[in-house]
């Protein structure tokens, strides 16, 4: 028996019904499916669970990530400390899985052995077709170069303490943990004799990364900042990461404790910013801190902005989109393993963050 895995938060219904339906159609019965949606807003999950409840061999499980970065490894990680088989797959909502898929898994079994298959992409005129998989037509295959897809051994990743849960957002996780493997002493195969895997067509995830403040979490040169991670690893050699802990989540109370708890305000002066970061946050120890970010009013007023053009000596200020980026680059660097909420108001106006350590 594999279980095959998927992480989510907010895709729309028609691709999730179409990989499961996919999956309902396989010519071996040998797998289950565990589905983390990783907060997705509660409209669009209640949804969500109702499909998923439609196939028997799934089982779905909301998150109370709502308030937090997107990060792909810490929701696999609380995935495969779930997983009660001796293999897993990692899935994505985007593939359409060929017939004969998992008895191919079955065949690439192997205590010793991790796998990764070849995807073929479709355009966005062929993803939204309800064919046989043999019909569809690849727009450009996957090299060896994508290791997404991939089939493990479950001791093999507990071994290694998972997925390293400091790639945040996007990019980077995949390709680290097959390196880690690899120096483990785990061979690493690249199935690719036939695509049994289609990728159905959505816009690019970079292309929605913003210079301006954006409600969606974002953080600067984050892609950047995770290849540089994964050339540390395997510079170093790394087996092993998550030496804290791996697959910790923030529970439901813990998620509204944060939300209840009220904000004190912090202005975008730079001295303000700096101490909460580097003295205040650190030495926070078996309570909750909440504050609300906001650009200081100083900034708007006519005597401050005589002064600056003068020359003249004035308080520094951050804006809004560089306190964003220090605040989750703390967070991902120091703090994404204790409970904490994170947002953007709509207006973009402020910054709310809470946390307890």
């Amino acid at each position: 028996m594999i279980t095959i895995l998927y992480t989510y938060r907010n895709r729309d219904l028609v691709r999730i019904k179409r990989t499961l339906h996919s999956l309902s159609k396989q010519s071996l019965s040998n797998f289950k499916v565990l589905f983390l949606d990783y907060g997705s807003k509660k409209n669009l999950a209640y949804e969500v669970e109702q499909l998923i409840k439609e196939y028997d061999f799934a089982n779905y499980e909301y998150l109370f990530t709502e308030l937090q970065p997107w990060n792909k490894a810490k929701a696999l990680n609380h995935a495969i400390k779930k997983v009660d088989t001796d293999y897993c797959f990692i899935a994505d909502v985007d593939m359409i899985f060929h017939p004969k898929f998992t008895s191919v898994l079955e065949d690439k079994i192997h205590s010793n052995k991790i796998a990764y298959f070849q995807v073929g992409f479709l355009s966005k005129e062929e993803s939204v077709k309800e064919i046989a998989f043999e019909e569809y037509k690849i727009n450009f295959k996957s090299n060896e170069e994508a290791t997404g897809m991939t089939l493990f051994p479950l001791a093999a990743l507990h071994l290694i303490n998972g997925y390293d849960e400091f790639f945040h957002f996007w990019g980077s996780e995949d390709t680290d943990i097959q390196n880690r493997l690899r120096n483990a002493g785990f061979e690493i195969e690249y199935c690719n004799d036939e695509v049994l895997l289609l990728h159905q067509w959505h816009k690019n995830y970079r292309s929605r990364e913003t210079k301006a403040l954006n409600p969606e979490l974002q953080l600067s040169r984050t892609v950047e900042m995770n290849h540089l991670h994964l050339q540390t690893n395997l510079i170093n050699k790394r087996t092993q990461v998550n030496e804290s802990g791996w697959g910790m989540i923030i529970s439901e109370n813990e998620f509204i404790e944060l939300k209840k708890e009220t904000p004190r305000v912090i202005t975008s002066k730079k001295v303000q910013i700096d101490y909460f970061l580097f003295n205040e946050l650190p030495m926070l120890k078996g309570k909750i801190i909440s504050v609300v970010f906001i650009e200081d009013p100083m900034i708007s007023e006519f005597k401050y902005k005589v002064k600056k053009i003068m020359g003249k000596k004035v308080p520094e200020f951050y804006t809004l989109k560089e306190i964003n980026d220090r605040v989750l680059l703390h967070i991902i660097s120091f703090y994404h393993q204790v409970p904490y909420n994170y947002s953007i108001s709509p207006d973009l106006k402020s910054i709310t963050f809470s946390i307890k350590k």
